[in-house]
């Protein structure tokens, strides 16, 4: 496709594609085309992205000789909750879909959670299509499959295994978002290199200042490159039985300090994971199990860039956040983190002793 990378996430009948590029919103309607059964789709957005992409989006769909029906969402993380689904789902159902209809989630991570756990439950289960327009959700959460909405008790701990039938990532929309948005989605390209591949973070380390000024060929090779990571990933365990856990790097850490923060604008989920991704170093070096100058090096790169490297200054409670990733999807029994033998080799770690990490959370609180 000219003007674009397109790369195949292999799940057999499930297969898809994602096309990376510009003005791929524009050209919705053709990309869309052959997952079309009816002449219609339900855009799914939130007020923000709808001011700044849906004309497009739709003028593309327009132009193929489909019609749009837009829901709006309040944007933010808060919108992430049972209420909201419940009211997604009676609007969608308002509009009377049927089991060939389309959703298509225009917007960050938490439209597409939303709009990708609605489509599961309509009718049993529609399609829907991801149309990112962060940084953090074109370079990993609109890839996969895993919708949500969180709890009371935890992020995203209500949810369901939901592949997408395409996954359209807009290097334009790209040029909207806020430094601290484009920053936060950073934090989720230096992971692949972090648990996989040493080469791309030593890439990250000299081009991260690029990508964050808006060069489009860097950001270009960092969505592309996230993206291939993530395709091969998912593509060898979806349902996240081994290999796919190590896409949490730092989240275990992340999630709780998101929660124990109540999901609000103090602690942004990208920033929850560099801090976090700090923070799995440090205890794989606690542990015994990374030198510690690789876990320098990820602290000095997230520094360098403006990540987090220690959290915001409140009341937080080593105990409180312990008791929070206990109860992470990962676990089985103990406490199950990401862990790391060095930069690009990360592992999967059941049971590692709380008072390990009980010290980590004592170091960084006490900074």
């Amino acid at each position: 496709m000219s003007g674009a990378e397109s790369l195949r996430v292999e799940l057999g009948a499930r297969a898809y594609d994602i096309h990376v590029g510009r003005g791929l919103l524009e050209r919705a309607g053709e990309l869309c085309a052959p997952l079309l059964a009816e002449r219609r789709v339900f855009v799914v957005t939130d007020a923000t992205v709808a001011r700044l992409h849906a004309a497009r989006l739709e003028a593309g769909f327009a132009a193929a000789g489909v019609a749009t029906h837009r829901i709006e969402l309040p944007p933010g993380e808060s919108t992430k909750t049972w209420d909201e689904l419940g009211r997604l789902l009676d609007r969608l159902l308002d509009l009377r879909p049927e089991r060939r209809s389309l959703v298509v989630a225009l917007g960050g991570g938490v439209v597409g959670d939303i709009a990708g756990l609605a489509a599961s439950l309509l009718l049993r289960g529609i399609d829907f299509v991801q149309a990112p327009t962060t940084l953090l959700a074109q370079v990993d959460s609109a890839v996969g499959g895993k919708t949500a909405v969180d709890a009371r008790q935890g992020k995203n701990l209500v949810g369901a295994f939901h592949q997408p039938r395409l996954v359209l990532c807009d290097l334009d929309a790209l040029a909207t978002l806020p430094g601290r948005e484009l920053l936060a989605g950073y934090a989720e390209v230096a992971k692949y290199g972090l648990l996989g591949d040493a080469g791309f973070f030593a890439w990250c380390e000299g081009n991260a200042a690029r990508l964050l000024a808006g060069d489009p060929a860097a950001q270009a090779h960092a969505v592309a490159e996230s993206c291939r990571a993530k395709a091969r990933i998912v593509g060898a365990d979806e349902r996240e039985a081994g290999q796919r856990a190590l896409l949490n790097l730092g989240h275990t850490f992340a999630h709780a300090f998101e929660t124990a923060a109540g999901y609000g604008d103090a602690l942004l989920h990208g920033e929850a994971v560099g801090l976090g991704m700090c923070l799995a170093f440090d205890l794989s070096v606690e542990l015994g199990l990374c030198p510690p100058a690789d876990a320098a090096r990820v602290r000095r790169h997230a520094a360098a860039v403006g990540l987090p490297t220690r959290p915001p200054q409140g009341g937080w409670d080593a105990g409180r956040l312990l008791a929070l990733m206990a109860q992470d999807k990962k676990a089985r029994g103990g406490l199950t983190f990401i862990l790391a033998r060095g930069i690009g080799d990360a592992f999967v770690a059941h049971d590692v002793p709380a008072d390990a990490v009980r010290r980590i959370l004592a170091a960084v609180l006490a900074a």
